[in-house]
């Protein structure tokens, strides 16, 4: 569902700068006035699905926030779009903001949505038992993506580098169908895919993001802009997010319907997901944005995930991450449920 992205600081820039140059106005020219929509983009992941839940029941509107919720195909198209200033807020993961703010996007996490448990996998064909049976053998993933980044994770464990395995490059689908027929020994993907890759007769799962606990965080993420000229909007927005919990909580199988719906899956194949990715709550949200020396605090997982990126050489240098957190909002929230 979501892909989490670390594209190179020129491909970033290029980008940018295409999308920029278009005749499309950028949703910020215009933030100052609060009757414009807030762009906000979601795409496929258990954890960002709820969104389409507050949309459906109105939740945005009985927050007082207005809202045009942005569906993306494509993960990284969200990323892109956030970056160029096409979106206001975006559901992205630690990794990719990291990187985006890397390659000079001011980005700010204002939530935590979730942790991946276990729906990032690295799927494999029949043969194959260990990560060191990847030696040499053709991966597929979408380049500089949370899977990607997984899959690079799991062969450190292993003691293998980057240029010991014939990797793949290719969009999520594209990657899932691929292994499906048999163009590569193995894939790294997220659910839904996860279900389409494990369609291939003799696949199986290697390992998840349930095996690196933390290392795969996903958040709402908001452009500073719109904290500086809009901060009671923000405050909305996550005040929504929690509304929506409570209705998930008190109307599960409606909640259920609307977010398979959005998937493309049945309810049933919906549920099964439900182990592999952690919706916090609001006390883990608050222990999340809290000091810690272990990937369970944000601060710390940053600063990990950060000189990662950098010895993996997905990004050139760690930027700098003291303004990458606001826990305001959450803390604003969570003081007005005690009053």
């Amino acid at each position: 569902m979501r892909i989490r992205t670390l594209l190179s600081l020129f491909t970033v820039f290029l980008l940018s700068l295409i999308i920029a140059v278009s005749c499309t106005p950028s949703p910020q020219t215009s933030t100052s006035n609060n009757s414009t929509a807030i762009q906000l983009g979601f795409s496929a992941w258990p954890g960002w699905f709820p969104w389409q839940v507050a949309q459906e029941q109105k939740l945005f509107a009985a927050n007082k926030v207005n809202v045009d919720l942005k569906w993306f195909d494509g993960y990284l198209d969200s990323i892109n779009a956030l970056r160029a200033g096409q979106l206001n807020a975006n559901t992205q993961t630690l990794n990719d903001t990291i990187s985006s703010v890397a390659a000079g996007s001011d980005q700010v996490i204002v939530l935590v949505n979730d942790n991946s448990t276990g729906n990032d996998k690295i799927i494999v064909r029949e043969g194959i038992n260990s990560i060191a049976d990847l030696k040499g053998k053709k991966i597929a993933a979408e380049e500089g993506t949370v899977d990607h980044f997984l899959l690079l994770l799991g062969l450190k464990k292993a003691g293998l580098t980057p240029a010991d395995i014939q990797f793949q490059p290719l969009e999520t689908g594209a990657a899932a169908a691929a292994f499906v027929a048999g163009q590569v020994d193995a894939v790294g993907v997220f659910a839904p895919f996860t279900t389409r890759a494990l369609s291939r007769p003799g696949s199986k799962e290697l390992f998840s993001s349930k095996e690196f606990p933390g290392a795969i965080p996903d958040h709402l993420v908001v452009t500073r802009q719109l904290i500086n000229e809009r901060p009671q909007d923000v405050q909305s927005l996550v005040n929504t997010w929690f509304a929506t919990l409570d209705f998930m909580k008190a109307n599960p199988e409606k909640a259920y319907e609307i977010m398979a719906k959005r998937a493309g899956v049945s309810v049933a194949e919906y549920k099964d997901y439900d182990a592999g990715t952690k919706i916090f709550t609001l006390q883990e949200n608050l222990q999340a944005f809290s000091p810690g020396k272990s990937m369970t605090s944000l601060n710390y997982a940053a600063g990990e995930i950060s000189k990662f990126l950098v010895e993996t050489g997905l990004i050139k240098q760690a930027p700098n991450l003291n303004q990458i957190f606001d826990d305001r909002f959450v803390k604003a929230y969570a003081a007005k449920q005690k009053s």
